[in-house]
């Protein structure tokens, strides 16, 4: 009824010259951080770690990850946990810097180009993949691309 999917080894092998990407660590890893609810201070409970994918040398053509390893702290107090703050990195959630994100969009609204070949555009020139339909939810976000046929 269902057919196996399966991996052809020519697709392995394009999978393997693909370049590995430079890892940049960088560590937000404070031992003391101000709760954000009460303003008191918090010692660290745990730590975290998250990747943000971040635009790649076009010379080389490597791609470029920024490896974080932050802080988790627990506010006695409030009873709340929050992590060390990386809003200068990345919006919270996101796997993208914020370059990224601003060289998505601008190549939307400034170059008008369609998502797909954004996406495509990101991945030929920076070697970050971005889904087309995420950079349509960033774009979206802006508010400045507008549907062809509405009228302002």
């Amino acid at each position: 009824m269902f057919k196996k999917l399966s991996i052809h080894p020519e697709e392995v092998a394009s999978l393997e010259k693909l370049p590995k990407p430079t890892v940049e660590v960088r560590t937000r890893d404070y031992r003391r951080r101000q709760c954000p609810r009460c303003r008191r201070g918090c010692y660290r409970d745990n730590h975290g770690h998250r990747a943000l994918h971040d635009l790649g040398n076009p010379r080389t053509e490597v791609p470029h990850v920024i490896e974080v390893v932050y802080s988790r702290h627990r506010c006695e107090a409030c009873g709340i946990y929050f992590s060390a703050d990386m809003d200068d990195l990345a919006p919270p959630g996101s796997h993208y810097t914020h370059r990224v994100i601003a060289r998505a969009v601008r190549v939307v609204i400034e170059d008008g180009l369609s998502y797909r070949t954004a996406s495509w555009h990101l991945w030929r020139d920076y070697q970050v993949f971005v889904p087309f339909a995420t950079i349509q939810n960033w774009v979206e976000g802006t508010g400045e691309k507008k549907e062809r046929g509405a009228r302002s």
